[in-house]
């Protein structure tokens, strides 16, 4: 999904730029699916909420 793109790790603020980029360089097939179709999940994801892992161990 779009949105998590808002949790997603590699969604770094590049104070270059002043806003938030993502690091990950897509292929022009994914980077055309992420912006005609707003239920594409990016295969590269990964969650920067660093407590997921303790909240599962409880």
């Amino acid at each position: 999904m779009k949105s998590s793109c808002d949790t997603c790790t590699f969604y770094v603020y590049d104070e270059d730029y002043e806003c938030y980029t993502c690091e990950v360089n897509l292929d022009e097939d994914e980077y055309y699916r992420f912006i005609t179709n707003d239920r594409w999940e990016c295969p590269h994801y990964r969650s920067g909420d660093e407590y997921k892992i303790v909240r599962h161990q409880i």
